[in-house]
């Protein structure tokens, strides 16, 4: 089963991967990090392909992709 890590230090909240993401397993959380940022959370694991449309569209290379 694919799964995506999100290092949630490095996130900035674009919510570009939530954009990009096309199954909808991606959203930002209430939570802010360290920097003051709303991170993005893996809401959906059971929905994600492991197509990388995240990892590819993230500008702080946050994303890992797991296939």
């Amino acid at each position: 089963m694919p799964r995506i890590d999100i290092d949630q230090k490095v996130c900035k909240g674009c919510s570009l991967c939530v954009t990009y993401c096309p199954n909808r397993c991606i959203e930002i959380g209430a939570s802010i990090n360290e920097q003051g940022y709303y991170f993005a959370k893996f809401t959906k694991p059971q929905e994600c392909t492991g197509c990388s449309m995240c990892g590819e569209t993230c500008p702080d290379v946050a994303i890992e992709v797991w296939r």
